[in-house]
Protein backbone atom coordinates (compact mmCIF):
# COMPACT_ATOMS: atom_id res chain seq x y z
CA UNK A 1 0.00 0.00 0.00
CA UNK A 2 1.35 3.36 -0.84
CA UNK A 3 -0.15 6.79 0.01
CA UNK A 4 -2.44 8.07 -2.91
CA UNK A 5 -0.79 11.59 -4.96
CA UNK A 6 -2.92 14.29 -4.69
CA UNK A 7 -5.39 12.84 -1.70
CA UNK A 8 -5.35 11.81 1.71
CA UNK A 9 -6.47 8.26 0.77
CA UNK A 10 -4.12 5.41 0.67
CA UNK A 11 -3.80 3.72 -2.91
CA UNK A 12 -3.83 -0.11 -2.95
CA UNK A 13 -1.12 -1.82 -5.69
CA UNK A 14 -2.49 -5.64 -5.70
CA UNK A 15 0.61 -7.68 -6.23
CA UNK A 16 0.92 -7.98 -10.49
CA UNK A 17 -0.16 -11.93 -10.10
CA UNK A 18 -3.70 -10.45 -9.18
CA UNK A 19 -5.95 -9.14 -10.61
CA UNK A 20 -6.50 -5.32 -11.97
CA UNK A 21 -4.89 -2.81 -9.22
CA UNK A 22 -8.15 -0.88 -7.70
CA UNK A 23 -7.85 2.14 -5.91
CA UNK A 24 -9.62 2.42 -2.34
CA UNK A 25 -12.90 3.64 -1.53
CA UNK A 26 -13.86 2.99 -5.39
CA UNK A 27 -16.54 -0.10 -6.43
CA UNK A 28 -14.60 -2.62 -8.85
CA UNK A 29 -17.60 -1.48 -11.41
CA UNK A 30 -16.99 2.12 -11.04
CA UNK A 31 -12.72 1.69 -11.67
CA UNK A 32 -11.99 3.40 -14.31
CA UNK A 33 -11.70 1.38 -17.72
CA UNK A 34 -7.76 1.08 -17.92
CA UNK A 35 -5.22 0.74 -14.35
CA UNK A 36 -2.26 1.60 -16.71
CA UNK A 37 -3.72 5.03 -17.49
CA UNK A 38 -4.53 5.72 -13.95
CA UNK A 39 -1.36 4.56 -12.75
CA UNK A 40 -0.19 7.38 -15.54
CA UNK A 41 -2.19 10.26 -14.37
CA UNK A 42 -1.45 9.34 -10.96
CA UNK A 43 2.68 9.75 -11.89
CA UNK A 44 1.53 12.51 -13.40
CA UNK A 45 0.02 14.31 -10.27
CA UNK A 46 3.17 13.24 -8.55
CA UNK A 47 5.26 15.17 -10.85
CA UNK A 48 3.30 18.07 -10.24
CA UNK A 49 3.68 17.61 -6.46
CA UNK A 50 7.29 17.90 -7.16
CA UNK A 51 6.56 21.35 -8.70
CA UNK A 52 7.96 20.35 -12.15
CA UNK A 53 7.34 23.21 -14.92
CA UNK A 54 4.16 23.44 -16.79
CA UNK A 55 6.39 22.97 -20.31
CA UNK A 56 7.26 19.94 -18.51
CA UNK A 57 4.67 18.47 -16.97
CA UNK A 58 2.77 19.12 -20.30
CA UNK A 59 5.02 17.39 -22.53
CA UNK A 60 4.97 14.15 -20.13
CA UNK A 61 1.31 14.58 -20.44
CA UNK A 62 1.28 14.42 -24.00
CA UNK A 63 3.65 11.23 -24.51
CA UNK A 64 2.09 9.36 -21.80
CA UNK A 65 -1.50 9.41 -22.53
CA UNK A 66 -0.27 8.42 -26.18
CA UNK A 67 1.52 5.31 -24.65
CA UNK A 68 -1.74 4.87 -22.63
CA UNK A 69 -3.78 5.55 -25.57
CA UNK A 70 -1.66 3.09 -27.81
CA UNK A 71 -1.70 0.18 -25.18
CA UNK A 72 -5.19 0.29 -25.02
CA UNK A 73 -5.51 -0.86 -28.35
CA UNK A 74 -3.28 -3.77 -28.33
CA UNK A 75 -5.26 -5.12 -25.21
CA UNK A 76 -2.29 -3.68 -22.21
CA UNK A 77 -4.69 -1.81 -19.34
CA UNK A 78 -3.47 -3.57 -16.75
CA UNK A 79 0.23 -3.20 -14.61
CA UNK A 80 0.70 -6.41 -14.84
CA UNK A 81 0.74 -6.64 -18.39
CA UNK A 82 3.16 -4.00 -18.82
CA UNK A 83 6.55 -6.24 -20.30
CA UNK A 84 9.62 -5.46 -21.35
CA UNK A 85 8.16 -7.20 -24.99
CA UNK A 86 5.46 -4.92 -24.55
CA UNK A 87 8.10 -1.85 -24.26
CA UNK A 88 10.00 -3.00 -27.32
CA UNK A 89 7.04 -3.94 -29.76
CA UNK A 90 6.19 0.16 -28.57
CA UNK A 91 9.36 1.19 -29.93
CA UNK A 92 9.12 -0.18 -32.95
CA UNK A 93 5.74 0.92 -33.18
CA UNK A 94 7.87 4.45 -32.72
CA UNK A 95 10.37 3.68 -35.50
CA UNK A 96 7.57 2.86 -38.00
CA UNK A 97 4.69 5.81 -37.32
CA UNK A 98 4.55 8.48 -39.71
CA UNK A 99 3.31 11.60 -39.47
CA UNK A 100 0.80 13.40 -41.12
CA UNK A 101 3.70 15.01 -43.55
CA UNK A 102 4.70 11.25 -44.17
CA UNK A 103 7.81 12.11 -42.15
CA UNK A 104 8.64 9.88 -39.67
CA UNK A 105 9.44 10.94 -35.90
CA UNK A 106 12.86 12.44 -35.39
CA UNK A 107 15.12 10.45 -33.29
CA UNK A 108 15.41 12.95 -30.84
CA UNK A 109 11.10 12.38 -30.43
CA UNK A 110 11.76 8.64 -30.03
CA UNK A 111 14.49 9.24 -27.30
CA UNK A 112 12.26 11.34 -25.47
CA UNK A 113 9.15 9.35 -25.75
CA UNK A 114 10.55 6.22 -24.85
CA UNK A 115 12.87 8.32 -21.71
CA UNK A 116 9.79 9.45 -19.76
CA UNK A 117 8.43 6.16 -19.89
CA UNK A 118 11.53 4.33 -18.59
CA UNK A 119 10.69 7.12 -15.90
CA UNK A 120 7.47 6.30 -15.25
CA UNK A 121 8.06 2.22 -14.99
CA UNK A 122 11.21 3.61 -12.32
CA UNK A 123 8.35 5.75 -10.37
CA UNK A 124 5.80 2.46 -10.31
CA UNK A 125 9.08 0.68 -8.31
CA UNK A 126 9.58 2.88 -5.98
CA UNK A 127 6.03 3.06 -5.54
CA UNK A 128 5.63 -0.57 -5.09
CA UNK A 129 3.03 -1.31 -7.84
CA UNK A 130 5.80 -3.28 -9.91
CA UNK A 131 8.90 -5.49 -8.59
CA UNK A 132 10.89 -4.22 -11.71
CA UNK A 133 11.01 -1.66 -14.47
CA UNK A 134 10.16 -3.03 -17.65
CA UNK A 135 11.53 -0.16 -19.37
CA UNK A 136 14.94 -0.40 -17.63
CA UNK A 137 16.68 -2.90 -20.07
CA UNK A 138 15.46 -0.46 -23.33
CA UNK A 139 18.30 0.63 -25.54
CA UNK A 140 17.14 4.51 -26.24
CA UNK A 141 17.88 5.52 -29.75
CA UNK A 142 21.33 7.49 -30.68
CA UNK A 143 20.24 11.09 -30.73
CA UNK A 144 23.34 11.91 -32.20
CA UNK A 145 25.39 15.48 -32.08
CA UNK A 146 23.51 18.32 -33.78
CA UNK A 147 24.81 22.09 -33.95
CA UNK A 148 22.07 24.55 -34.22
CA UNK A 149 21.18 26.65 -36.88
CA UNK A 150 22.48 30.13 -36.78
CA UNK A 151 22.47 33.00 -38.29
CA UNK A 152 24.75 36.31 -39.15
CA UNK A 153 24.56 39.48 -38.04
CA UNK A 154 23.41 40.79 -41.65
CA UNK A 155 20.84 38.19 -41.96
CA UNK A 156 19.59 38.89 -38.55
CA UNK A 157 19.11 42.31 -39.63
CA UNK A 158 16.95 41.17 -42.82
CA UNK A 159 14.53 39.50 -40.59
CA UNK A 160 13.89 42.18 -38.42
CA UNK A 161 13.37 44.61 -41.56
CA UNK A 162 10.28 42.54 -42.55
CA UNK A 163 7.40 43.76 -40.32
CA UNK A 164 5.46 46.06 -41.88
CA UNK A 165 5.80 49.79 -38.95
CA UNK A 166 3.35 51.65 -39.99
CA UNK A 167 0.85 49.30 -38.74
CA UNK A 168 0.48 48.82 -35.24
CA UNK A 169 1.01 44.61 -35.52
CA UNK A 170 4.04 45.73 -37.05
CA UNK A 171 5.10 47.80 -34.56
CA UNK A 172 4.43 45.40 -32.07
CA UNK A 173 6.23 41.90 -34.01
CA UNK A 174 9.04 44.05 -34.67
CA UNK A 175 9.47 45.19 -30.84
CA UNK A 176 9.15 41.57 -30.08
CA UNK A 177 11.89 40.05 -32.81
CA UNK A 178 14.40 42.33 -31.24
CA UNK A 179 13.33 41.20 -28.01
CA UNK A 180 14.64 37.51 -28.81
CA UNK A 181 17.58 38.85 -30.43
CA UNK A 182 18.89 40.99 -27.63
CA UNK A 183 18.14 38.78 -24.78
CA UNK A 184 17.80 35.09 -26.01
CA UNK A 185 15.01 34.62 -24.27
CA UNK A 186 12.86 31.61 -24.49
CA UNK A 187 9.31 31.18 -26.14
CA UNK A 188 7.27 30.95 -23.19
CA UNK A 189 9.59 33.42 -21.09
CA UNK A 190 8.66 36.20 -23.34
CA UNK A 191 4.86 35.00 -23.29
CA UNK A 192 4.64 35.30 -20.13
CA UNK A 193 7.01 38.70 -19.66
CA UNK A 194 4.64 41.38 -17.64
CA UNK A 195 5.04 45.20 -17.39
CA UNK A 196 6.02 44.48 -13.97
CA UNK A 197 9.30 42.69 -15.26
CA UNK A 198 10.32 45.41 -17.23
CA UNK A 199 13.03 48.10 -15.69
CA UNK A 200 13.41 50.80 -18.12
CA UNK A 201 15.63 53.16 -16.03
CA UNK A 202 18.18 50.83 -16.14
CA UNK A 203 17.39 48.51 -19.79
CA UNK A 204 17.22 45.24 -18.10
CA UNK A 205 13.92 42.17 -18.11
CA UNK A 206 13.45 40.15 -14.71
CA UNK A 207 12.94 36.59 -16.34
CA UNK A 208 10.63 34.43 -13.90
CA UNK A 209 10.69 31.35 -13.53
CA UNK A 210 12.25 30.35 -16.67
CA UNK A 211 13.32 26.36 -17.07
CA UNK A 212 13.83 24.91 -14.04
CA UNK A 213 11.28 27.48 -12.31
CA UNK A 214 14.86 29.88 -11.93
CA UNK A 215 14.35 33.51 -12.23
CA UNK A 216 17.25 35.51 -13.84
CA UNK A 217 17.53 39.06 -15.00
CA UNK A 218 19.34 39.81 -18.22
CA UNK A 219 19.77 43.26 -20.20
CA UNK A 220 17.67 44.37 -22.54
CA UNK A 221 20.18 46.89 -24.81
CA UNK A 222 19.44 50.27 -25.70
CA UNK A 223 18.01 49.47 -29.48
CA UNK A 224 15.59 47.06 -27.78
CA UNK A 225 14.14 48.89 -25.12
CA UNK A 226 13.46 51.61 -27.97
CA UNK A 227 11.70 49.31 -29.92
CA UNK A 228 9.83 48.06 -26.62
CA UNK A 229 8.39 51.33 -25.51
CA UNK A 230 7.65 52.55 -28.45
CA UNK A 231 4.91 49.46 -29.13
CA UNK A 232 4.18 49.81 -25.74
CA UNK A 233 3.26 53.18 -26.51
CA UNK A 234 1.97 53.37 -29.75
CA UNK A 235 0.53 49.99 -30.39
CA UNK A 236 -0.72 47.74 -26.84
CA UNK A 237 -2.63 50.53 -25.00
CA UNK A 238 -5.32 49.81 -28.12
CA UNK A 239 -4.96 46.22 -27.55
CA UNK A 240 -4.92 45.55 -23.91
CA UNK A 241 -7.63 44.59 -21.07
CA UNK A 242 -7.56 45.71 -17.95
CA UNK A 243 -6.67 42.68 -16.67
CA UNK A 244 -4.10 41.26 -19.18
CA UNK A 245 -0.27 42.64 -17.29
CA UNK A 246 1.74 40.69 -20.22
CA UNK A 247 3.73 42.40 -22.41
CA UNK A 248 3.03 41.50 -25.74
CA UNK A 249 -0.30 40.89 -26.25
CA UNK A 250 -2.63 39.70 -29.24
CA UNK A 251 -4.71 42.04 -31.86
CA UNK A 252 -7.48 40.96 -29.20
CA UNK A 253 -5.99 41.61 -26.00
CA UNK A 254 -5.05 38.06 -25.22
CA UNK A 255 -1.38 36.54 -24.17
CA UNK A 256 0.29 34.23 -27.18
CA UNK A 257 -0.04 30.93 -27.61
CA UNK A 258 3.36 29.32 -28.11
CA UNK A 259 2.39 27.88 -31.53
CA UNK A 260 0.90 31.09 -32.67
CA UNK A 261 4.18 33.12 -31.79
CA UNK A 262 6.49 30.39 -33.46
CA UNK A 263 4.14 30.85 -36.10
CA UNK A 264 4.39 34.10 -36.49
CA UNK A 265 8.27 34.61 -36.35
CA UNK A 266 8.90 31.63 -38.55
CA UNK A 267 6.69 33.45 -41.07
CA UNK A 268 9.15 36.51 -40.61
CA UNK A 269 12.24 33.81 -41.28
CA UNK A 270 11.20 33.06 -44.50
CA UNK A 271 9.91 36.02 -45.73
CA UNK A 272 13.36 37.22 -45.93
CA UNK A 273 14.18 33.94 -48.02
CA UNK A 274 17.68 33.75 -46.30
CA UNK A 275 17.54 29.44 -46.91
CA UNK A 276 17.05 29.30 -43.60
CA UNK A 277 14.43 27.42 -41.42
CA UNK A 278 13.81 28.11 -37.46
CA UNK A 279 11.62 30.50 -35.26
CA UNK A 280 11.94 31.98 -32.23
CA UNK A 281 14.80 29.31 -30.72
CA UNK A 282 16.92 30.63 -33.76
CA UNK A 283 17.54 33.89 -32.54
CA UNK A 284 18.62 32.54 -29.03
CA UNK A 285 21.14 30.04 -30.97
CA UNK A 286 22.11 33.63 -33.07
CA UNK A 287 22.80 35.86 -29.94
CA UNK A 288 24.64 32.64 -28.38
CA UNK A 289 26.66 32.41 -31.07
CA UNK A 290 27.23 36.29 -32.03
CA UNK A 291 28.34 37.24 -28.46
CA UNK A 292 30.95 34.33 -28.16
CA UNK A 293 32.30 35.42 -31.62
CA UNK A 294 32.76 38.82 -30.15
CA UNK A 295 34.92 37.75 -27.03
CA UNK A 296 31.70 37.45 -24.50
CA UNK A 297 32.72 35.34 -21.67
CA UNK A 298 30.80 32.04 -21.86
CA UNK A 299 29.95 32.00 -17.98
CA UNK A 300 27.92 35.56 -19.12
CA UNK A 301 26.54 33.23 -21.91
CA UNK A 302 25.29 31.13 -19.74
CA UNK A 303 23.80 33.96 -17.39
CA UNK A 304 21.90 35.18 -20.29
CA UNK A 305 20.74 32.15 -21.11
CA UNK A 306 19.84 30.90 -17.97
CA UNK A 307 21.43 27.57 -18.09
CA UNK A 308 22.06 25.32 -14.62
CA UNK A 309 24.92 23.43 -16.09
CA UNK A 310 28.26 25.15 -17.76
CA UNK A 311 28.21 22.06 -20.31
CA UNK A 312 24.67 23.30 -21.57
CA UNK A 313 26.71 26.56 -23.02
CA UNK A 314 29.54 25.22 -24.73
CA UNK A 315 27.69 23.27 -27.61
CA UNK A 316 28.01 27.19 -28.40
CA UNK A 317 31.79 26.83 -28.67
CA UNK A 318 31.72 24.67 -31.34
CA UNK A 319 29.13 27.12 -33.44
CA UNK A 320 31.25 30.38 -32.58
CA UNK A 321 33.79 29.03 -35.63
CA UNK A 322 35.63 32.83 -35.43
CA UNK A 323 38.59 32.30 -33.54
CA UNK A 324 38.99 28.46 -34.40
CA UNK A 325 39.34 29.92 -38.30
CA UNK A 326 41.71 32.56 -37.42
CA UNK A 327 43.82 29.82 -35.35
CA UNK A 328 43.66 27.41 -38.01
CA UNK A 329 44.44 30.42 -41.18
CA UNK A 330 47.59 31.25 -38.83
CA UNK A 331 48.90 28.02 -38.04
CA UNK A 332 47.79 25.15 -40.55
CA UNK A 333 50.30 24.90 -43.28
CA UNK A 334 47.89 24.86 -46.06
CA UNK A 335 45.35 26.59 -45.14
CA UNK A 336 46.25 29.79 -47.37
CA UNK A 337 47.32 29.57 -51.06
CA UNK A 338 50.60 30.27 -51.75
CA UNK A 339 51.78 33.68 -53.30
CA UNK A 340 53.37 34.09 -56.12
CA UNK A 341 56.38 36.36 -56.14
CA UNK A 342 56.85 39.26 -58.56
CA UNK A 343 59.53 38.72 -60.87
CA UNK A 344 61.96 41.92 -60.69
CA UNK A 345 61.81 42.48 -64.37
CA UNK A 346 65.65 43.80 -65.76
CA UNK A 347 65.97 47.12 -67.66
CA UNK A 348 67.21 45.86 -71.25
CA UNK A 349 68.72 49.29 -73.09
CA UNK A 350 67.62 48.88 -76.46
CA UNK A 351 70.08 48.21 -79.13
CA UNK A 352 70.74 50.99 -81.24
CA UNK A 353 72.55 49.90 -84.51
CA UNK A 354 72.22 53.82 -85.99
CA UNK A 355 74.69 54.94 -83.26
CA UNK A 356 78.54 54.78 -82.68
CA UNK A 357 80.27 52.52 -79.80
CA UNK A 358 80.86 55.41 -77.69
CA UNK A 359 77.53 56.03 -77.22
CA UNK A 360 76.32 52.98 -76.86
CA UNK A 361 78.35 52.69 -73.82
CA UNK A 362 77.38 55.77 -72.27
CA UNK A 363 73.48 54.71 -72.23
CA UNK A 364 74.37 51.20 -70.95
CA UNK A 365 76.71 53.35 -67.85
CA UNK A 366 73.52 55.43 -67.69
Amino acid sequence: MVESIGSNKPMEWQSCEGPTPTIAGRSRSAAPPSALASACEAHLRYLEQKHYGATTLGVRRVHLRLFCSWASTRGVATLQSLTPAVVDAYQRYLLDYRQRTGQPLSLLSQHARLTHLRVFGAWLVRQGALPRNPVAGLELPRVGHRLPAVLSAGEVERILAQPALRSRVGLRDRALLETFYATGIRRTELIRLTLADLDRERGLLVIRQGKGRRDRVVPLGERALAWMTRYLVEARPDWARPDAPQIYLTTRGTPFHPNHLSALVRGYVEAAQLGKRGACHLFRHTMATLMLEGGADIRYIQEMLGHADLTSTQLYTHVAIGQLRAVHAATHPAARLPRQRRRRSRRRTPHLPHRTPWVRRFARSG
